[in-house]
């Protein structure tokens, strides 16, 4: 098993997904839906988009808490930890989001963090300052104090097939834009919807408006 590491330095990049960055993927980027979202396990959501290639993409809502109490509860039920160890948690451990994070594998952990920490064949580099990690020995790091400066467990995560993100983008239901570390990991679950269209300069009330005109 692999051992995590704690404050690695960026992670060198693969040619390919360079290619892909220049090629407009969406990789690193938030997604935030349209007002006229016909999906509605989407609407009002944002999204971080953790891969994205000419084969679909990946990604982690942001903004729906999960049924799961906290995120003791949950170590609880995996046994990373015992009972009797939750009192002795730090801080940061009890203070770590469970988000639903999609309608796939909902049943099944994803840890999006700081990129201070890696752990070999496990953590996935997004961009510069965000990875992912779906493995039990990110937990058992966060438990014992050794985990990331900031992270969300999500479970499940949204998908798309090849070219399906990009026709909804082209529809009118998807809007984008880079990643704020604010939106990606604080705990107000409520305003990161208003605050990511904030970011691209657009009111609810005039974007719901004009939606669906070109």
């Amino acid at each position: 098993m692999s051992e995590p590491k704690k404050k690695q330095g960026s992670v060198r990049r693969s040619g390919k997904k360079s290619a892909e960055r220049e090629g407009h993927f969406l990789e690193g980027q938030v997604l935030v839906a349209m007002p006229g979202m016909e999906d509605e396990r989407f609407a009002r959501s944002v999204v971080y988009i953790c891969a994205h290639s000419s084969e679909g993409a990946m990604g982690i809502m942001l903004n729906k808490a999960a049924r799961v109490r906290n995120f003791p509860d949950l170590l609880e039920q995996l046994k990373v930890i015992a009972p009797k160890d939750r009192i002795s948690l730090p801080a940061a451990a009890k203070e770590v989001q469970v988000l639903s994070g999609g309608p796939v594998q909902t049943d099944r952990g994803f840890v999006l963090h700081s990129a201070d920490f890696f752990i070999d064949n496990s953590t996935l580099p997004i961009d510069d300052g965000v990875s992912l990690t779906a493995t039990v020995d990110i937990l058992r790091a966060i438990a014992s104090g050794q985990g990331p400066d900031r992270a969300v467990l999500a479970l499940g995560y949204a998908c798309w097939d090849a070219g399906q993100l990009e026709n909804e983008i082209q529809h009118n239901g998807w809007l984008h834009c880079p990643a704020d570390p604010a939106i990606l990991f604080d705990r107000d679950l409520d305003t990161k919807y208003l605050r990511a269209l904030r970011s691209l300069g657009i009111d609810l009330a005039s974007l719901s408006a004009t939606a669906g005109h070109a």
